[in-house]
């Protein structure tokens, strides 16, 4: 089922936008944030009920979706999202994949982050693809704005709460032009792979906030019964 469901949507994509590059990063994008969305969703409901209290995983699914948000800001930038078909088809595909994500999250997590670890390989894919056949005419092109923010002149702690699998801090990569900006947001999706990787690992604390104290870590996952009061230091 879950092969299935990235299966129609890389299809859909693929199909629809085989030459015209920037629409479908744009509506890869869109799509992509959502699952994220659908997780802090379900977090806050299991939370509010008294099941689960995931302080850790609120704080890197949210800095996952911010990321995906940049790269939606760059690929509008770019004239992804000129043409209102394109707004319509990328708005109501997200719409329908974060209804199915929600009821899946609730279901079973592990299905849940296997799907988007699938999307977020595929997206790695499709951005690799496009470096190698388009490497000199993206080098002559300058680095959008928003993108030299995201990556070097703003606030970096968001870009580095998503990367659960390196030290915060030790990413900063190079924003001189329009190449770097992809290979930027390629890799980003590599470390989404393995966020979501960690995500389904038995040991649940496997995957914490990078800027979690090491001696918080026993607070990365509390559970409390419904109607207990607990303290929480994150």
């Amino acid at each position: 089922m879950i092969r299935l469901l990235v299966g129609i949507l890389v299809f859909v994509i693929n199909v629809l936008y085989r030459d015209r590059p920037y629409p479908r990063f744009y509506v890869l994008e869109t799509v992509a944030r959502v699952p994220y969305f659908a997780y802090l969703s379900v977090l806050h409901l299991y939370e509010t009920v008294g099941l689960w209290r995931k302080a850790d995983w609120l704080k890197v699914h949210f800095a996952e979706s911010w990321n995906e948000l940049h790269h939606l800001l760059i690929m509008e930038d770019l004239g992804g999202n000129d043409r209102w078909i394109d707004r319509f088809l990328a708005q109501h595909a997200a719409l329908l994949y974060y209804w199915i994500v929600v009821g899946l999250y609730l279901v079973t997590p592990k299905s849940a982050y296997h799907f988007m670890e699938l999307v977020e390989g595929h997206a790695y894919d499709t951005y690799d693809k496009f470096l190698t056949e388009n490497e000199a005419d993206l080098k002559a092109q300058p680095a959008p704005q928003v993108a030299i923010n995201y990556y070097r002149d703003g606030d970096l702690y968001m870009f580095d709460e998503f990367q659960t699998a390196v030290v915060a801090e030790s990413r900063r990569p190079a924003v001189d032009n329009l190449y770097d900006v992809f290979v930027n947001i390629r890799d980003d999706e590599a470390e989404h792979v393995k966020t979501m990787v960690a995500c389904q690992a038995a040991d649940t604390t496997t995957m914490k906030s990078p800027h979690a104290p090491a001696f918080a870590a026993s607070n990365a996952e509390v559970a409390f019964a419904p109607g207990e009061q607990r303290a929480v230091t994150e």
